[in-house]
């Protein structure tokens, strides 16, 4: 059976269905945004690539790292030789060492193999992706469009997610490291 309700007490039912959705979506929303954001992979060929990232960079920054992990599920090796960015000039594939304290960048001329049924991650304080003469900045929680570059699957286009920390809150950049490249990379040693 049907029960009239009367018109005050739906209005009040209605109101506060209203205010809960209000409080809940938000947060809802949120946490797809974060899932995605966390989560994207594009496959090409026998290479799943997971979650390129790059760094928020401040206006007036003329560079930022990128990130990422390759897994090569082929029976051959592949190798990651190039990127690239929109708003970005260049792109170098680099690495930093630690040494004695200091943090040392050097390019990988060969690029970064991938052996067959290996992971490879780009990460910070580690192998990476060096965008050079940035024309824009770039904020938190949007994607720009980027192409990685292999020997045997070629070009393959990416969304590079923008994040304001580390990208993998598990694998934070030690403060102080100069790991955060948002300006000039001059206190690196190439």
């Amino acid at each position: 059976p049907v029960v009239e309700q009367p018109n005050g007490m739906r209005q009040k039912a209605e109101t506060e269905m209203r205010r809960r959705w209000r409080v809940l979506l938000p947060g809802l929303a949120a946490v797809a945004i974060a899932v995605h954001a966390q989560a994207h992979e594009i496959k090409s060929k026998s290479l799943a690539i997971d979650h390129p990232w790059i760094r928020v960079t401040p206006k007036g920054s003329v560079v930022t790292a990128g990130y990422l992990t390759v897994a090569n599920h082929g029976k051959t090796a592949d190798r990651l030789l190039g990127a690239s960015l929109r708003g970005a000039g260049a792109a170098e594939l680099h690495e930093t060492t630690i040494e004695d304290g200091v943090a040392k960048m050097r390019p990988l001329r060969d690029g970064v193999e991938i052996g067959p049924g290996q992971t490879v991650s780009l990460e910070p304080n580690g192998r990476h992706i060096m965008f050079l003469d940035l024309k824009t900045s770039f904020e938190a929680d949007t994607y720009v469009d980027g192409t990685l570059t292999f020997e045997k699957a070629g070009q393959v286009p990416v969304e590079f997610f923008v994040e304001a920390g580390s990208g993998k809150p598990h694998h934070p950049a030690p403060a102080g490291t100069g790991t955060a490249p948002t300006g000039s990379h001059e206190h690196h040693q190439h």
